[in-house]
């Protein structure tokens, strides 16, 4: 009998690139590392009210250098992340309630395309995402009728305020159960740590097993 599972896992929210690169690299690590990936949708929005923080973007200088920082990240993850020309209404205004209502009403009901519709969702297709993951025009008709329910609603807030009790201020956060001990890391940067954590090895955001099939 080999080694328990250590569970890992991953807050996030589809507004926050840095969220989609943690979550691919997780992703890409949950088939080599001995880990039990958890994916929990929440709303950065509750996070950076309760912790008092502010989006990047609201910041001058940091809505530049995230700009730059995405153009960099793009090629190192290998992943096809673009800061949309249309930041200020997409992120700040339109925010993602819905959205995450949405994976949130997916994982309840169908836990088993989480990852695939939440990828699609970072792809900026969010009125085909669902049917590109391989879901039917009746289950996503489905979903988007539950994401306004008191089920979803609450679901939403516990993972929110779950994430807050982990001392989250922004997305994503990665949580570390290992041997007793629970490990809070916050960003998309800090997987080498997590690997030294989990006393795993680090190869990289593209390890040679997914970088061979990219």
């Amino acid at each position: 009998m080999g080694p328990l599972l250590r569970t890992v896992e991953l807050f996030y929210d589809v507004l926050s690139p840095y969220s989609w690169l943690g979550f691919e690299v997780l992703c890409r690590y949950q088939n080599i590392w001995n880990i039990n990936l958890q994916l929990r949708p929440s709303l950065i929005g509750g996070i950076m009210k309760d912790s008092g923080n502010k989006p990047p973007g609201l910041l001058p200088r940091k809505g530049q250098y995230m700009a730059n920082d995405i153009k960099l990240l793009r090629h190192h993850f290998q992943i096809p992340i673009q800061f949309p020309k249309d930041f200020f209404s997409v992120i700040i205004e339109k925010g993602s309630l819905s959205a995450m209502r949405f994976l949130t009403a997916v994982s309840l009901e169908h836990p088993e395309m989480l990852e695939k519709v939440s990828r699609e969702l970072w792809m900026r297709v969010w009125s085909r995402a669902a049917e590109k993951a391989g879901m039917s025009a009746e289950q996503a008709q489905g979903l988007l009728e539950k994401i306004s329910t008191p089920k979803v609603k609450n679901q939403l807030k516990e993972t929110t305020e779950a994430a807050c009790r982990y001392g989250a201020f922004g997305l994503p956060i990665t949580v570390a159960h290992v041997d007793g001990q629970t490990h809070m890391i916050f960003g998309s940067d800090r997987m080498e740590l997590l690997a030294f954590l989990l006393g795993e090895k680090w190869m990289g955001p593209v390890p040679p097993a997914v970088n061979a099939r990219l």
